[in-house]
């Protein structure tokens, strides 16, 4: 007998219950209880789908729970696909040209040119050199062209970030509404661990669009953007807003030069650590055909090959200490009370 039947007969749910019975889906767990004798010292176990269904065989299991879930998104999934394909095109579009772009160009040039951004960005000749070295590192080990592939994807990536993610922070900090909304879809982005991105957007596009992986890599680097943007804006001083309105300032301009430029070392910020979240996510969409060094890593995990991964893995550490000291310079010279940090 199992544990819920008197509570299923004191309810009146007998009747219902039995109806579906002979229909209703065994588990392994239950035609092992039927064979069971002497089940009263068992302890009574949580009223969960299993064993409520064990009294109850109208009463739905958990994996009926979860093959609805998946006959309800695969339901939807051409209705989305319709919907999401021509938005998403232009990000595959971005990729391909990115990754075009940065392994066509040779490498006398290319290099040279992402050095001289490096220095328009720091204005310092210790990150400059350094930069300049960690080339010419992955040069001499062969890695300069997986190397340069990951730096696209995350220029890319990272851009549309800020892109979408600065709008997004200002409505954020205008609106309060607006704030309520979207902050339970930002700590959902920001707790859902990283490989369940990967899970719909399989069902949703091919392997072999670059779209894949570049959306899952957006959405996860976009919450600091969006969440520094709006802590920004409202972490201005009042009494500057209260000035700027005493001016006779509308809104837009009393964003545009009041609210943004000094909200700008906490943007800045989300610029930095959305880079490192883009390159994070860099690596793991290296599951679904995303090119660069996380191939590389993956490939040393697969084929055990420990030299490979260690060496791929040294590899994506030197870029994000390249990004990262390139995006803190470039905040420091854009806000001086950085400069001690």
């Amino acid at each position: 007998m199992a544990f819920y039947d008197t509570m299923i007969d004191l309810i009146g749910l007998r009747d219902w219950c039995a109806a579906d019975a002979d229909a209703a889906p065994r588990s392994m767990a239950q035609l092992l209880a039927q064979n069971r004798t002497g089940g009263g010292g068992e302890p009574l176990p949580f009223p969960s789908l299993d064993a409520l269904h064990a009294s109850c065989a109208a009463i739905p299991q958990t994996r009926q729970l979860t093959a609805a879930v998946e006959a309800g998104f695969l339901g939807a999934k051409d209705s989305l696909k319709l919907v999401l394909d021509p938005l998403t095109q232009p990000l595959s579009w971005l990729l391909e040209g990115a990754l075009y772009a940065f392994s066509a160009t040779p490498w006398w040039v290319l290099i040279p040119l992402l050095i001289a951004a490096a220095w328009a960005a720091t204005r310092q000749w210790g990150i400059t050199l350094f930069v300049a070295l960690v080339f010419m590192f992955f040069g001499f080990i062969d890695h300069l062209d997986v190397a340069l592939q990951t730096l696209s994807i995350i220029f890319v990536c990272t851009g549309l970030s800020v892109l979408f993610g600065v709008p997004l922070g200002i409505l954020m900090s205008r609106s309060d509404r607006a704030q309520r909304v979207m902050l339970p879809v930002l700590d959902m982005l920001q707790t859902l661990p990283s490989f369940v991105y990967l899970i719909p957007l399989i069902f949703l596009f091919s392997v072999t669009e670059p779209k894949l992986y570049g959306i899952a890599i957006i959405l996860y680097a976009i919450v600091p953007i969006i969440r520094l943007t709006d802590l920004g804006i409202r972490l201005v001083d009042p009494g500057v807003i209260e000035a700027a309105e005493a001016f006779g300032m509308p809104e837009s301009q009393k964003l545009f030069e009041v609210q943004l430029p000094l909200a700008l070392p906490n943007i800045m910020a989300g610029v930095n650590q959305t880079i490192m979240m883009s390159l994070a996510m860099v690596v793991i969409a290296s599951l679904v055909s995303a090119p660069g060094l996380g191939v590389l890593v993956l490939r040393g995990i697969r084929n055990l090959e420990l030299g490979v991964g260690l060496v791929a893995g040294l590899g994506i550490v030197l870029l994000a200490v390249v990004l990262d000291r390139c995006s803190k310079a470039a905040m420091r010279r854009i806000d001086p009370a950085h400069k001690s940090q």
